[in-house]
Formats: structure tokens, C-alpha cells, sequence
């Protein structure tokens, strides 16, 4: 037998040797599903999230407030680990500069060469980044807030990272407030984990309306970004919005209006990273209504879509919904309240154009208690994806107003946090569409004081359930919240903020959505299996 028979007949050998030991260490595909879905979820060693700019109003406030959730049992604290760092980093804005010609690329690649940018920018340039720039609310320990205003009009967008005991459920929130001596806005949002799409339905081109998609790429490689806007008449050409080239660690916003001359009161807007993550979040301000963050909505493709935390005595409301799919969706409409879900008269479905956007307005939805809407598809309707959210307004007709967007949120069934809370003007919303949920909320001490309290609440089923904190004599400063599912029963959950004063007088406020933070994973079992090198 001459030698490489020989050789081929040793590497046969082998394989077989090894498919045996694979067999019996590996087991079959069904034992290693079975082993994957008894594991155990382990705590994330690594979170990085992005703040978009603040607002560049004039006389306004910013204050940022970072916070880490102290793990309640062994399955969330996951053994002993690293203390960690939690931190935030300016990163430069990029303005295109159509004087130059310059579309923000470094390779030639075209960008959108538009000028789309901040308003009021002469000369488009790459603001060169401080090279010992200092972080932004850095955390030291979980439980233990930390807290910084700044009063600079040119603040900048943030990204940052935490690892270690930090990392798992790391949240920062940004809550800016404009003209307060006049009655001014308080605009809000979470800071968000990067992604590569994302959807805005309730954004608007028109005349009263100023809205800005802030894109924030964390990374050190560019990428270019596609914009596209949806009316109610389906897309509208924004050629303007393609292959927009977001360098790398930078910042670019992009006025709509800019995009296209159609001034549109409906407008969803899907904007996409063709390569990479990004953050995007839009930032809106009516001449009349006031000014919030809209972030992006959770996307369902079946199933009901809820949006939580509409307050007790919201002016008006109104409904933006979006579909992708070839067919027309119908919504049914309902309010889950403290009592149980209703449905509004004279708004008991919704039909949603394929590939448009269309607006319901829905007028002072919750009649002096606080609710969520709960869209589910009809029978027998399309099953395209949908996308949805609400524009909510408090503050009389004729007096000073304040507007907040609440899109359809992911259910909770593990754990969520929500930081930047304040003693006198924070409410939660809890809603559980379809199984009654029991909750556990831990309130915890604030950035100058106090000691963290824990309550528990039942949320039945169908209803919604308004918290009011009841926070000890000795917390000071802003705090934290966290909310757990107890037994994994989905709950839908929202955090409102307001300035603490009637609405009357102050109608200033926000609000935040709390999905899952996203803080464990489950790791698949590893074992010797060589079954794909025999089959």
C-alpha cells in the first residue's frame, strides 16, 4: 500500500476515534437543546450606550444621571466579579459643509452633501475631540447614583461603556429644562444601547415643527446612514437622506425639513446603518405644544403592541401608526385603566395603510386616570410589521403646554431601571395586558443620601396600575427605580417626570418607557462534537 493510501486511511481513523469520544461527551442535537434550555442566564460583562446632544435651547439645564441596579439574587449578581468602571466620553459633532463640498467622508464615499446638520452651523467641520476630556458621570459602586448638570448650550453627544459589576443594567438618563423662569419644556430620554435600525412613527416636517434625527456612531470605523420617510400617502422621495456618511466616533444631526420640501403634519421615519451600530433618536419641538425626545418604537410583527403611562390629565392624545407590511392593518383600540381595559368611543380600531402612516387623534384619552393603549390586530387582518406612538400633551388649551412622546414599548419580564427620578415629580405606570403580573419596585437612595426602600404591588390583569413613590425623609438628590417581574409575567411599565408643579402653572414633563435592561444572556453549553465533521 503505497503512503498517502496509508495516510488517508489514518486520517479516516482518526475521525471516526474522535466522532466515538463526540458521541459520548457531545450527546445528540436534541440533548444539547435540552442542556441549552436549562441554563442558566449570566449577567453581561459589558454594556455601551449613547446620549444624543442636548438641546441647544437657550437658559437651559441638563442633568444627567447615571445609575447600576444592586443585584437582588445569585442569578443576577453571577458570582464574584470585577468592580468595574461606568463612564461617558464626548465624542465631536460633524456638520457637512455645502460650501466645501465636504460630505463628512474621509474615502470619498458620497454622503448626503446636503448641509444636513444643526441649524445656524457656517462652516461644516469635524469639532476636534479634547484629548483629556473629562468623564461623565462616572458610577463608583451599583445602587449608588451619580449625578452632573451642565448649563452649556454646546454639550455634546456622549458614549461610554461599563464593565464589570457595573455593567449589568447600567442606565443614564438626560433630562434637559428650557426657560424654566417662562414655563419651558422638560425634554427627556433614556440613553440607548447602539443598534443598526431603528423606527420613529409621530416625527413631522411641518411648519410649526423642528425635528432633528441626532446619529451617533460609537465606534472607530464610519458609516453611512440611509434616512427614509413614510407619510400618509406612502414614501416620500428624500433622496437627500441616502448614504449619509457618519465618521467614526461623531455625531450628526439632520433636520428633516431638509430632507424633503413636503411639509407633513404624519411622518414615520426608518433610519438604517448599513454598516455598524449607531445610535438615533429624533428631538422634536412644536412653536405651540413644547418640545420632547422621541425615541424609537418596539416593532411587532403579531401580537398586541402597548404603549404605557399616558397621564391622568393629558390634554390630548394622538396615535401614529405605521405599517411595512403588502396589506392594510387594523387595530383594535383599547385603554387598560386602574379598573380594567375600555375601549374609546368613536376610536375602536385604527386601519393602517400598507407602507403609510397614518395619525388618530384621540383627545383626552384617560379622563383623569392614568392608562396605556393596548393595539392588537384584528382578526383576520394584515401581519405586517407596525410601528406605533403617541404625542401627549398636558397644560390647558389656552395656557403655557408641554408635549411627550411615548412609543410601543417591549414587554418586562425580568428586570428594568430608570434613573434621574425626582422626590416630588416622578409617577410609574405599570400595565399588564393579558396575566395578572406581581412587581417588585426598589426605590434607591439618592446621589446626596438616604437609604434604597423596596415595596411590591399585584398589577391585574388588564388594568394599569399608577405608583407614586413614597420615599423616605432622607433621600436627597435624584435616585433610582428599579422594577422586577417577580414570577416573568410580561408587564408593561413607563416612568413619567414632571417639574413637580401643578400642571396648571407648570405643565412641564416627560416620559420614558422600561423595557427589559437587557442585563443577562443566556451561554450555551460548550462540549467536544465533531457529528458535522461526519455527516
Amino acid at each position: 500500500m503505497n503512503r498517502p493510501t496509508m495516510s488517508l486511511l489514518a486520517a479516516a481513523g482518526s475521525l471516526v476515534a474522535l466522532a466515538g469520544l463526540a458521541s459520548a461527551t457531545g450527546g445528540d442535537g436534541q440533548e444539547r437543546n435540552e442542556s441549552l434550555a436549562g441554563s442558566e442566564p449570566s449577567p453581561v460583562v459589558r454594556t455601551e450606550l449613547v446620549c444624543p446632544r442636548a438641546t441647544t435651547a437657550e437658559s437651559a439645564r441638563t442633568d444627567y444621571t447615571a445609575f447600576t441596579p444592586v443585584p437582588a439574587s445569585p442569578a443576577e449578581r453571577g458570582g464574584e466579579r470585577e468592580p468595574g468602571s461606568a463612564q461617558l466620553l464626548p465624542v465631536p459633532e460633524h456638520v457637512p459643509d455645502p460650501g466645501t463640498g465636504d460630505d463628512g467622508s474621509d474615502d470619498g464615499d458620497d454622503g448626503d452633501g446636503n448641509g444636513n446638520g444643526n441649524s445656524g452651523e457656517e462652516n461644516g467641520s469635524e469639532q476636534d475631540a479634547e484629548p483629556d476630556a473629562e468623564p461623565v458621570v462616572p458610577l463608583e459602586e451599583p445602587g449608588a447614583p451619580a449625578t452632573a448638570t451642565t448649563r452649556d448650550a454646546d454639550a455634546p453627544a456622549l458614549t461610554g461603556i461599563a464593565d464589570g459589576a457595573l455593567a449589568p443594567g447600567w442606565t443614564v438618563q438626560q433630562s434637559t429644562l428650557t426657560n424654566a423662569a417662562l414655563g419651558g419644556d422638560l425634554l427627556g430620554t433614556a440613553c440607548q444601547r447602539p443598534g443598526t435600525e431603528f423606527w420613529f412613527p409621530g416625527a413631522s416636517t411641518a411648519e410649526s415643527r423642528q425635528d432633528y434625527v441626532h446619529l451617533t456612531n460609537p465606534d472607530d470605523a464610519s458609516t453611512v446612514v440611509d434616512i427614509e420617510l413614510y407619510g400618509p400617502e406612502g414614501r416620500i422621495e428624500a433622496e437627500a437622506g441616502m448614504g449619509i456618511t457618519l465618521p467614526a466616533a461623531s455625531s450628526v444631526p439632520v433636520r428633516l425639513s431638509t430632507l424633503t420640501d413636503e411639509e407633513t403634519d404624519t411622518l414615520a421615519v426608518h433610519v438604517t446603518a448599513r454598516t455598524g451600530r449607531i445610535g438615533a433618536q429624533i428631538e422634536a419641538s412644536d412653536d405651540d405644544l413644547g418640545a420632547d425626545w422621541l425615541p424609537p418604537a418596539a416593532t411587532h410583527g403579531s401580537g398586541a403592541l402597548v404603549l404605557p403611562g399616558i397621564p391622568a390629565d393629558a390634554e390630548s392624545v394622538q396615535l401614529t401608526a405605521f405599517t411595512s407590511g403588502d396589506e392594510d392593518v387594523t387595530l383594535n383600540v383599547g385603554l387598560a385603566g386602574p379598573s380594567g381595559t375600555i375601549v374609546p368611543a368613536g376610536n375602536e380600531t385604527l386601519t393602517v395603510p400598507s407602507g403609510a402612516a397614518v395619525t388618530a387623534d384621540l383627545g383626552a384619552l384617560t379622563q383623569g386616570e392614568a392608562g396605556s393603549l393596548v393595539l392588537t390586530p384584528a382578526e383576520g387582518s394584515g401581519s405586517g410589521m407596525v410601528a406605533a406612538a403617541l404625542l401627549v400633551t398636558r397644560g390647558p388649551s389656552d395656557g403655557p403646554s408641554d408635549m411627550a412622546f411615548i412609543p410601543a414599548t417591549a414587554p418586562l419580564t425580568g428586570r428594568a431601571s430608570a434613573a434621574g427620578n425626582t422626590a416630588d415629580g416622578t409617577g410609574l405606570t405599570l400595565t399588564a395586558p393579558h396575566e395578572a403580573a406581581e412587581v417588585e419596585i426598589t426605590f434607591s437612595a439618592g446621589a446626596d443620601g438616604g437609604e434604597p426602600v423596596t415595596e411590591r404591588y399585584t398589577v391585574e390583569a388588564g388594568t394599569s396600575l399608577a405608583v407614586t413613590p413614597d420615599l423616605p425623609g432622607s433621600t436627597e438628590g435624584r435616585y433610582g427605580l428599579t422594577i422586577r417581574s417577580l414570577e416573568g409575567t410580561p408587564v408593561y411599565a413607563a416612568r413619567a417626570l414632571t417639574s413637580g408643579e401643578d400642571a396648571e402653572d407648570d405643565p412641564a414633563f416627560t416620559v420614558q418607557t422600561l423595557p427589559d435592561d437587557q442585563s443577562a444572556v443566556t451561554v450555551p453549553p460548550t462540549g467536544q462534537d465533531l457529528s458535522i465533521l461526519t455527516g
